[in-house]
């Protein structure tokens, strides 16, 4: 990538296996891109790598690999060595980076063979020589962030229960058992269980905040305790249940059987049926039990938005599997995007990072700063057509105004149906994916230069407010890929292109709201519906507030970003050579001649038109007579419209009243039946319960014989009659 940029890949969580040949590729874990300058600095890249990670410290190690060398891992230390890795990946279109918590680059690497030439039972690493075996490593892919959960003296959680959460599956993964020395709301201790055994953790809460800091970590172990590796009594059915959830969501006929084959596999952990029953029944009831809790108090949540909030829409659909949808749009929403949002909405469905039992079906506007502005969303339980026509009959219902609206969306899952709900409106392809659909398709053999002009031919297909432009483009691309050509026709340029989209998209080609949602829904645990709805409205709550003081402060017409546009461009015009033909028609030449209409606010190279800003050729035209630049300007980009967007609130819920859990006709489900096993250890004996018909007596009394009753101490062995009589 040229002018001292990379696009690096960064990876965490997974773990480095050295192949046959002696090349080593990372394996597991999760990426994100970002964008690296040669002036950036480590600091700088530490602080985005611990935002994108949410890392609370940036204790990790940066690494990657030279070009044509896979063997050594190199470390960025320093400033120099950053800006090295930039210029070594000069002409690369990405690199990866490997992000490792510090203690994981003195991780054993290993190796993966055949099966038919190692020894499958003799695990081992890359310092003796000898070959991890293919169910080991699968093992280890899963456990190697339970492995680096708990770092090292100074390591910080958000408070007692994640700490706990943490040392429970780092003692799993670890093969070890502990017991807590002290354990309450500001001070924890544990030790090894094995006799003799050194190991101890010490944490406490911090004094400034409710965060608990490692103290004290002896991490050294004597107790042998790969011994306990198949049974470690802390994989129990809570436990299970914790680790199957999000599979039992996604497949609900998960057998016991099959639980059992997964933990064995995956975690190194034996199971009998029993406990995998347990397991499955216990994540059976947090997920009926999540959705209970939802189903019970949201009716009385959609009302209180209406109390306290009027002219807002929150609708609940009851469906007969016990699945709901519920739609809500604020009035203060519905108010902002009527009066002042230009004409334009983006559809995305996001999968929440903290909920990944639901989905949310947004419609999001964008202001005056172009910035986000949420109209309408709903919560469903999956992306599908039924669910985005029932989200947009309901958002249609909910916009009072009549008017025609250009949508942005990828147009998946139903959402071509858009045009069938909003009659007269315009549907256009999200360009971003879009131009990801195009990358992929891109044939291997091309070099970068060919692949990057063949993006750049693209892009200028995209933006070209021209036909005759646009058909250069695409015989730019035909002489490279005929394939790519075909494709790019085939998904309908009247969707995508200026040159042929008859909506007003007004610059705006896509927009990214999964981030930001997510970054809205900030929860260590999994949330309730009522939850995720009430975060949205918080964060949705505050933007309104902090826009609309902001924006109380600006003195000029147009707003910041807009006028700030305005001068540049005027800068630009101004070298160009304007000639009147009328007092409202011009002629303006800079490397061709275009005609300017200021009446019609039209300009032949299209650009007036498509974004409702002045071209650079009006703008000179505009320049030159006594006409306010700014009247000519469409109206979504004034102040005046931005604070019209801002112009209501959100009001508060309170949360008085809440019903914790509601029964009967106002519940949408039953009840479901709680089982609690009993306190202590089970009895071993046989339980023998004897009963005589109902009718034959009226009061009954129990009584009572322990037939090993010298065995007192012992009543978990003993066999106990329970006869009931008259």
């Amino acid at each position: 990538m040229a002018g001292g940029k990379v696009l690096a890949v960064c990876q965490s969580g997974g773990e480095f296996v050295k192949n046959r040949d002696g090349n080593m590729s990372y394996s597991g874990g999760e990426a994100h891109a970002i964008d690296i300058d040669r002036d950036m600095t480590l600091s700088d890249l530490k602080a985005e790598i611990s935002s994108m990670f949410k890392c609370r410290n940036r204790n990790f190690s940066i690494k990657y690999f030279l070009p044509n060398n896979k063997r050594t891992p190199i470390t960025v230390s320093s400033d120099k060595d950053l800006q090295r890795m930039v210029d070594f990946h000069g002409d690369s279109l990405t690199t990866d980076i490997y992000i490792l918590k510090n203690g994981e680059d003195r991780k054993i690497i290993r190796s993966v063979v055949d099966e038919s030439e190692a020894d499958s039972d003799t695990p081992t690493d890359t310092t003796g020589g000898t070959v991890a075996t293919l169910e080991e490593t699968k093992r280890q892919k899963v456990c190697t962030d339970w492995d680096n959960l708990i770092t090292g003296v100074g390591q910080t959680f958000d408070g007692p229960t994640a700490i706990r959460d943490a040392l429970h599956k780092y003692a799993i993964a670890k093969s070890f058992t502990y017991r807590f020395v002290k354990n309450d709301s500001r001070r924890l201790t544990a030790e090894c269980t094995g006799e003799g055994c050194p190991w101890r953790i010490h944490a406490s809460r911090s004094q400034s905040n409710k965060e608990f800091t490692v103290k004290k970590l002896n991490d050294s172990h004597t107790c042998g305790r790969k011994a306990s590796k198949k049974y470690n009594r802390l994989a129990n059915q809570k436990w299970v249940a914790s680790v199957i959830k999000e599979k039992l969501r996604a497949s609900p006929n998960y057998k016991p059987k099959d639980i059992k084959d997964d933990m064995q596999r995956e975690y190194g952990l034996f199971l009998n049926y029993s406990q995998a029953w347990r397991g499955k029944f216990f994540a059976k009831q947090e997920l009926h039990n999540s959705h209970e809790e939802a189903c019970s108090q949201l009716p009385w949540f959609c009302e209180k938005i209406l109390e306290t909030n009027p002219g807002s829409v929150a609708t609940i659909e009851v469906l007969d599997d016990s699945k709901f949808n519920l739609f809500v749009a604020f009035h203060a929403s519905l108010s902002g995007f009527e009066h002042g949002c230009r004409p334009l909405l983006f559809l995305d469905g996001i999968s929440l990072n903290a909920a990944k039992q639901w989905k949310l079906l947004v419609a999001n506007a964008v202001d005056g700063e172009n910035c986000i502005f949420p109209v309408g969303f709903s919560v469903v339980d999956e992306e599908t057509r039924g669910n985005w026509y029932w989200f947009l009959t309901q958002l249609k219902s909910a916009l009072s105004v009549s008017r025609s609206i250009t949508f942005i969306s990828n147009r998946e899952n139903g959402l071509e149906d858009v045009t069938q709900v909003f009659e007269g409106s315009y549907h256009g392809y999200c360009v971003r994916h879009l131009t990801e659909n195009f990358k992929k398709r891109m044939e291997e053999s091309l070099t970068k230069k060919v692949k990057d002009a063949m993006l750049d031919s693209f892009q200028r297909s995209v933006y070209t407010c021209k036909v005759d432009e646009f058909n250069d483009c695409i015989e730019r691309i035909t002489a490279e890929s005929k394939d790519l050509s075909e494709w790019i026709l085939a998904t309908k340029p009247e969707l995508w292109s200026n040159a042929y989209f008859k909506g007003l998209r007004y610059g705006h080609y896509s927009l990214n709201a999964s981030e930001t949602f997510n970054s809205w829904i900030t929860t260590r645990y999994e949330p309730s519906v009522v939850q995720i709805v009430d975060m949205i409205r918080c964060k949705i709550m505050e933007i309104i507030y902090t826009r609309r003081q902001s924006s109380n402060t600006w003195r000029e017409i147009l707003t910041p970003s807009t006028n700030k546009k305005v001068q540049e461009e005027i800068v630009k015009a101004r070298d160009l050579d304007v000639i009147c033909s009328t007092s409202k028609v011009f002629e303006v030449r800079d490397d061709s001649v275009h005609i300017v209409n200021v009446e019609t606010w039209e300009c032949t190279c299209r650009r007036w038109q498509v974004t409702g800003f002045p071209c650079v050729h009006a703008l000179a035209v505009l320049d030159g007579t006594d006409e306010c630049i700014y009247d000519y300007c469409s109206k979504y980009f004034t102040t005046e419209c931005h604070r019209l967007i801002y112009a209501l609130s959100i009001f508060p819920i309170p949360d008085s009243g809440r019903p914790a859990s509601m029964t009967g006709a106002d519940s949408m489900t039953e009840q479901s039946t709680h089982i609690r096993r009993p306190v202590g250890r089970p009895r071993k004996g046989l339980l023998i319960r004897v009963f005589h018909p109902r009718e034959q007596y009226t009061a009954p009394i129990a009584k009572v014989w322990d037939i090993t009753r010298k065995h007192a101490s012992r009543l978990f062995n003993c066999i106990t009659i329970i006869l009931f009589c008259t």
